[in-house]
């Protein structure tokens, strides 16, 4: 069961302001590219819909229902960075997610948290009726797979 995956990635020219640092709206294209690639490191597609799509489990999606973000160091041009995913609960139909950036993750002395944030996703599937997605439980190949991090690893939420 799977409650951590780290993902690696190098902040691009694209992914700066003016001054080169990263622009806060791209703390969220990182959390959901690594919330991607922990869903295929468990056999899963995000987007399993297309009518070319075999296997990859159950056809639902994760749309997002809430997404924050906190700032505490800047990301600089083409400094590489590793953001860590911890799965901070597993309900019914919703997941939720955390999110540590960690700048200078290869150099103890130096590592330190650049940036958190959170999404809570929801399972859904498409309603052919309806034509719209609908919120449905967490199909079981899903669930074995996800597991809550155990309690120390996440921070409690803040009002």
């Amino acid at each position: 069961m799977s409650h951590r995956f780290t993902y690696r990635r190098r902040v691009e020219f694209a992914d700066t302001d003016v001054a080169g640092i990263m622009h806060f709206s791209n703390f969220f294209k990182f959390m959901e590219v690594t919330e991607h690639a922990f869903y295929r490191s468990m056999g899963f597609s995000v987007h399993p819909f297309r009518k070319d799509t075999e296997g990859g489990g159950p056809k639902v999606g994760w749309p997002r229902v809430h997404a924050s973000a906190d700032y505490r160091l800047p990301l600089n041009f083409e400094e590489e960075v590793e953001i860590e995913l911890l799965v901070e609960e597993v309900r019914n139909k919703t997941v939720g997610l955390y999110f540590n950036f960690w700048k200078s993750p290869d150099d103890e002395s130096q590592k330190a948290i650049a940036a958190t944030g959170r999404f809570t996703v929801v399972c859904v599937k498409f309603d052919e009726e309806l034509r719209r997605m609908k919120a449905v439980a967490i199909p079981d190949e899903w669930r074995e797979k996800l597991s809550a991090a155990p309690d120390g690893l996440i921070p409690a939420k803040t009002s």
